[in-house]
């Protein structure tokens, strides 16, 4: 089964409501790319008018995982995934709609492959960038997911 944007959307309507609630939506997914947009609103707002970094986070994390979520249902096998570490940079306000894009997913077939072939867990880092509708760089998030047979 193919992920599509509606399919996970509705993943996020039932098992992460908070992201679902503060606007976040996947927008397209391939194999090596995903992007994930929300829009700032009152909602998702901090004291200072732009987006709270926790809502940049969710949608960032979306746009590398659902990568995972898409790889691990077409290996057949059972893996759990975690994200092990985190990094953030955050170079602009994030105002308007800002949308994460992560084109590493070329690297989670590797790892699942070789946790299926050994039995040992797996790490890889995967990158998402957060633009807004100008173009314009506004945060940068690495994800350390761990990939691991049950």
């Amino acid at each position: 089964m193919n992920l599509t944007p509606s399919k996970l959307n509705k993943f996020l309507f039932f098992k992460l409501p908070s992201a679902f609630l503060c606007g976040v939506r996947v927008k397209a997914i391939e194999e090596t790319s995903c992007k994930v947009s929300v829009k700032h609103r009152w909602m998702n707002q901090n004291p200072f008018n732009s987006m709270y970094f926790a809502v940049q986070a969710m949608a960032a994390e979306l746009s590398t995982g659902a990568m995972v979520i898409d790889q691990i249902q077409k290996s057949g096998k059972k893996i759990s995934m975690l994200v092990a570490n985190n990094k953030s940079n955050f170079s602009k306000k994030a105002t308007g709609r800002i949308t994460f894009e992560c084109k590493d997913g070329h690297l989670i077939a590797q790892a699942i492959k070789e946790t299926i072939a050994t039995g040992e867990g797996q790490t890889f880092w995967m990158k998402s960038i957060g633009t807004n509708e100008q173009g314009v760089q506004v945060s940068e998030m690495d994800f350390e997911w761990s990939v691991k047979l049950k």
